[in-house]
């Protein structure tokens, strides 16, 4: 397993040890005590979670509030996705910037996205499967969004054409009116 630093600090890309030959594949693709030894933590997940989405199709920016607040493992193991995190702690230096990075069933890379930030990603591929541990069940009155193209944050989704947006998402707020971390 390979850790790599994005800008944040505390966003990491995880890149398994690939064994392949003529027959496929195998890698671990979570392993507790190599995963707390890379953040530098103790953590418990509780929750895995499994979508599906067709090309063009942008789910986030999502988080919960406190003493809800989930830190994510995620991948793609199924097509390609642009995933990005956006860091919405208020004391935190890194404070309204944002990573992206793309996920694929072929890089086979996850992210480690913590507690105190905004998630969301972009289909890229026809079809993609993403699926992400969590830290704290799913409690939907702590739920917020964060809309997409906040121009506050101005990420750049990589977008061919406008996303398609569940209802929830179309109604998220912006970065300046969220109700964030402290």
């Amino acid at each position: 397993m390979k850790i790599i630093d994005t800008a944040i600090p505390d966003v990491k890309i995880i890149e398994p040890a690939v064994f392949g030959d003529d027959r496929g594949f195998f890698f671990e693709s979570f392993n507790q005590k190599r995963f707390d030894e890379a953040i530098g933590r103790k953590v418990e997940f509780v929750q895995d979670n499994h979508s599906r989405s067709s090309k063009g199709v942008l789910r986030g920016l999502h988080y919960q509030l406190s003493p809800h607040a989930q830190g994510k493992l995620v991948r793609c193991t199924l097509g390609k996705v642009y995933d990005v995190a956006v860091d919405i702690r208020r004391s935190s230096p890194t404070f309204g910037q944002w990573v992206g990075v793309m996920l694929s069933a072929e890089n086979k890379r996850q992210l480690w996205i913590p507690e105190g930030f905004a998630h969301g990603f972009v289909t890229v591929s026809e079809q993609a499967e993403f699926l992400y541990k969590a830290t704290q069940y799913y409690a939907p009155s702590y739920e917020r969004s964060i809309i997409w193209n906040d121009t506050t944050l101005g990420i750049n989704w990589m977008l061919e054409s406008t996303p398609s947006l569940s209802g929830k998402d179309m109604q998220a707020c912006a970065f300046n009116a969220a109700q964030l971390f402290d």
